[in-house]
């Protein structure tokens, strides 16, 4: 019987099935960059957002099922969701969510006027120029995908939480993708980075400078860092630690990322602009 030829392997899990099992496909990691920006993105890169994205959420539905195990529940609520996010700063993301959500009107304070009567919270937008907050409903299936995944359910109210959290932090994403790619390299945000108290500094977080187009190495294969008119895999790591302000999660988002993106990154082809 005639066998098919074996897959290449690697070390750690296989890139096809960190692929498979991601809950966010390229297909809508692009329409949310379409939103932002008219560059094109590059396979790895729409990987590698898809990857940062779902390790947010993942780290925020641990959270989450810790809070609701101490009151012995099984099913998710936003109160749930706000202890995730008091007891670690670092899920603190997709920020502008919280002024659309009924759940974070606690932590965006209530607004008074000159007589002291509560200003009501502004009404949905019926523009139709597309945000973050309008196509939150694009990611429902990946995040009852993601929530299967991690033997957890959760109330309506908190799906469309993670709907909108999911949605605004891939369009930050993506902004600071374009930004780094139109400036010529993350340097033009800053060199800082800040850490959790008592812990060391992170190491640099890409081999290669951003500033440098895609290039060939002697082996001839291809780097992924963008040509000045399409977003690749490295401008995405480079977002993310503008995204993430440091500590496990951002280190933890990085390295999935890369390892989601190794072998899009090591073909032995240039990525093409019609790809």
């Amino acid at each position: 019987m005639t066998t098919q030829p074996a897959r290449p392997e690697r070390s750690g899990p296989e890139t096809a099935s960190v692929m498979d099992a991601s809950p966010f496909k390229p297909s809508l990691v692009k329409a949310v960059f379409r939103d932002v920006t008219s560059m094109h993105v590059s396979r790895s890169a729409a990987w590698a957002a898809a990857s940062v994205t779902r390790t947010v959420l993942t780290e925020i539905i641990d959270g989450a099922r810790r809070a609701a195990a101490e009151e012995a529940r099984k099913k998710l609520t936003p109160g749930d969701l706000l202890s995730a996010i008091d007891r670690n700063a670092e899920l603190e993301v997709g920020n502008k969510w919280y002024d659309h959500s009924p759940t974070f009107r606690g932590l965006t304070g209530v607004l008074y006027d000159a007589e002291g009567v509560i200003v009501p919270s502004r009404r949905r937008s019926r523009s139709r120029k597309p945000s973050a907050v309008v196509g939150a409903h694009r990611f429902e299936a990946g995040v009852r995908k993601l929530l299967r995944s991690q033997g957890a359910t959760a109330v309506p109210a908190m799906v469309r939480d993670l709907d909108g959290i999911a949605s605004v932090f891939l369009t930050d994403l993506a902004r600071d993708a374009a930004a780094v790619v139109r400036e010529g390299g993350v340097e033009r945000f800053g060199t800082a980075t800040p850490v959790m108290s008592g812990e060391p500094a992170p190491p640099p977080f890409l081999k290669y400078p951003l500033q440098a187009p895609s290039t060939r190495r002697g082996d001839g294969r291809t780097i992924d860092r963008g040509d000045g008119r399409t977003i690749g895999r490295d401008d995405i790591l480079a977002a993310t630690t503008i995204q993430l302000f440091g500590g496990n999660l951002r280190q933890r988002a990085l390295t999935e990322a890369r390892e989601a993106t190794q072998h899009t990154c090591t073909s032995n082809r240039e990525v093409s602009p019609r790809e």
